[in-house]
């Protein structure tokens, strides 16, 4: 029975012509990665339990990382303690290797750039972000993409690479609370007092503009066709700046029209001289 035994565990199967695994070798190193599993576990157990709600989310998507990386580990330390010669299967596989590795690049690009917006908190879910032109709300954050949503309910997945190495705006990053504009011009000749008047009486009759720090007026310029002001006001959303501002100028346009103040469009007056 042991005879049989022995002949089983010794039984080789051939990887290269100088590479064989036994089947011990196979049983002994299942066993070390299931032993591997149950400490990575229980690491993660007893340093979750350690963590506040905010942490645990951002430990978890790291540990998920590098836990692979722990197991690559010991898949390697246990090959070399069985006599195999990882470097030697490695140096044979190089060109291959070189071809997954330059695929893998961009992937690990992502990978590296979501640990260091989970750990710096550059973003956080909720954030109100701007990035190549689109406007998102934070849903979730993961180590390879983010995942945003857009004013008009699109799911924008975002390679986490693109934060590190793009341009990117957060509305929200110092605090919710943020300042809005909304342009218009009125003809030349038109009562810039009531102008005044009328902008900020449409953004305080707004329920979602706050009333703690009044809207402003600015006089910005005079321009070619038009006198140029912008209406200043503060929200607490911003996801919803756009609808606000829509909102604001319906109101405007009709407020204009009641007192005869009219909003021109460029013109330009040609003179031919013979």
């Amino acid at each position: 029975m042991m005879d049989r035994l022995m002949q089983f565990l010794n039984f080789s199967i051939q990887v290269t012509d100088t590479i064989h695994l036994e089947v011990k070798t196979i049983i002994f190193i299942v066993f070390v990665i299931l032993i591997t599993s149950f400490l990575l576990k229980l690491i993660r157990k007893i340093v979750n339990k350690r963590l506040n709600e905010e942490d645990k989310g951002k430990f978890k998507a790291i540990f998920s990382f590098l836990q692979y990386f722990v197991y690559l580990i010991v898949l390697i330390i246990s090959l070399e303690s069985s006599g195999i010669q990882v470097g030697v299967l490695l140096a044979g596989s190089a060109a291959l290797l070189v071809g997954i590795g330059l695929g893998l690049q961009t992937l690990f690009q992502d990978i590296i750039s979501g640990i260091f917006i989970l750990l710096d908190k550059t973003l956080t879910v909720n954030d109100i972000i701007e990035v190549d032109g689109k406007v998102g709300k934070i849903l979730e954050i993961k180590l390879r993409t983010t995942r945003a949503v857009t004013i008009d309910d699109k799911v924008l997945i975002i390679p986490n690479h693109k934060f590190l190495t793009q341009s990117l705006f957060n509305w929200t990053q110092n605090g919710v609370q943020t300042t809005e504009g909304v342009d218009v011009g009125v003809a030349y000749g038109s009562d810039v007092d009531l102008v005044k008047q009328i902008l900020i009486e449409v953004a305080n009759n707004h329920p979602q503009i706050l009333k703690n720090k009044p809207p402003r007026v600015l006089f910005t310029n005079f321009g070619d066709s038009a006198l140029e002001f912008k209406l200043l006001f503060d929200i607490s959303n911003s996801y919803t700046h756009t609808i606000i501002k829509s909102d604001l100028r319906f109101a405007i346009d009709k407020k204009f029209r009641e007192h005869n103040i009219s909003i021109p469009f460029p013109q330009r007056d040609v003179h031919i001289i013979k």
